[in-house]
């Protein structure tokens, strides 16, 4: 900050020291008055003079962030660097000149196109366009020396023609398709290392270098194109002959698999139907012993069934006849029972009835109470001539007849 207020300061002091030394004059004496005022009258216009250049003239300027200044004295040559801040510059002594610190990028636009203002060219000596992104940033060590011997545009006038040279010069030691596809790092890196040597004896710190898109031309976009078909077709082609290939031997290793399967199988099936037939032979030493014994067996169990058969057969026909006998019996007491049921039966309804026959000689009126107990629930009321003989009112009616004799009953009680 002295620095900055260091020439201000001085100029006030010189000022001042004018102004009192011009007051002391026009004091001592007054023979010199005439000279004094012209001298006061110098001193004002000078100060005047001075405050309007002030005003028109600022001496305070801004470096921005970022950004690195260098005042140059116009007398002397010297420089001085100044950060971000204000910078006294006097008119006409001071020359500021601001240098930015940040990284910057340079594009060249004249060459991203193949039919631009300048395109690029191959080894064949086609016309391409290269999008390309040069990062630089500027030495903060070697700022002071480039403000001396660089120019103003340093992208315009010193990166830019340092590119043009590197990059063109470059580009022609490759084919268009090595710069399309398979050198795009090693033409990156060839150009990178180069140019970072160009810049660095200007100040110039070289970032990085990046290759964006390349614009073919369109004879050879065309061309190529028909020949990546042919590529494509000639890759399938081949890939689709090595899968035959592949799927033949897999065949035949299948074949040869499946031959030596079957072989396994053979033999081992041969194998289990020799050991087979080893075990069925030793099994039919022990086999035809016990199926003799077994045949033995079955006619002992034959003649045993046979006897049982029999035994069971005669003890069958005595049961049955046993039980013809015994039904025989049965049916004959059955027919014994109902004969002297039916006997004891007639009996009883004979008794019955000379019992109620004697019983309705001596109450004849019972038959008509049991006619009217009969005909009561369907008959209510009944209409007959009055008996004279005193039979039932309705002995007419149901056809009885005359009465028999005392005797006559008697003589039916005696034969029943």
């Amino acid at each position: 900050m002295n620095l900055r207020l260091s020439p201000l300061t001085h100029a006030i002091r010189h000022g001042l020291s004018a102004s009192r030394a011009a007051l002391g004059r026009l004091a001592g004496g007054t023979g010199r008055v005439v000279l004094a005022s012209r001298r006061g009258l110098w001193v004002a216009g000078v100060l005047g003079l001075t405050t309007w250049a002030l005003v028109t003239h600022a001496p305070l300027r801004t470096v921005a962030r970022g950004d690195i200044g260098v005042r140059t004295n116009q007398f002397t040559g010297s420089t001085t660097e100044f950060s971000a801040g204000s910078v006294i510059v006097l008119p006409g002594l001071h020359e500021l000149r601001t240098y930015p610190l940040r990284d910057q990028v340079f594009r060249p636009a004249q060459g991203r196109k193949a039919d631009g203002e300048a395109p690029f060219q191959s080894v064949e000596g086609l016309s391409l366009g290269v999008d390309l992104s040069i990062r630089y940033a500027l030495d903060p060590a070697r700022i002071a020396a480039m403000s001396k011997k660089l120019p103003d545009d340093i992208a315009g006038e010193v990166v830019q023609p340092a590119v043009q040279g590197v990059v063109y010069k470059a580009f022609t030691r490759y084919t268009v398709r090595e710069i399309f596809s398979s050198k795009r790092a090693e033409i990156q890196q060839a150009v990178e290392a180069e140019l970072r040597t160009k810049l660095a004896a200007d100040g110039i710190l070289l970032r990085s270098v990046q290759m964006g898109q390349v614009d073919l031309p369109a004879e050879y976009r065309q061309g190529m194109d028909k020949l990546l078909v042919e590529e494509l077709a000639s890759e399938k082609m081949r890939y689709t002959l090595e899968l035959k290939e592949k799927r033949v031997k897999e065949t035949e290793l299948e074949a040869q698999a499946d031959k030596v399967r079957r072989e396994t199988a053979a033999a081992a099936a041969a194998n289990e139907q020799v050991i087979a037939a080893r075990a069925q032979e030793e099994a039919m030493k022990h086999v035809l012993p016990f199926k003799q014994k077994q045949i033995e067996q079955r006619q002992f169990e034959a003649e045993a069934e046979k006897v049982a058969r029999i035994k069971s057969a005669e003890a069958s026909a005595q049961a049955r006849r046993i039980e013809a006998a015994g039904e025989a019996e049965s049916r004959q007491k059955l027919a014994d029972a109902e004969a002297y049921r039916l006997d004891r039966v007639g009996k009883i309804a004979s008794e019955q009835m000379a019992r109620d026959g004697a019983l309705i000689t001596r109450h004849p009126l019972l038959i008509q109470k049991t006619v009217a107990d009969k005909l009561s629930d369907k008959i209510q009321v009944i209409i007959a001539p009055p008996s004279t003989d005193g039979r039932f009112i309705a002995a007419g009616l149901i056809g009885a007849s005359q009465p028999q004799a005392p005797a006559e009953v008697a003589q039916v009680q005696e034969g029943e």
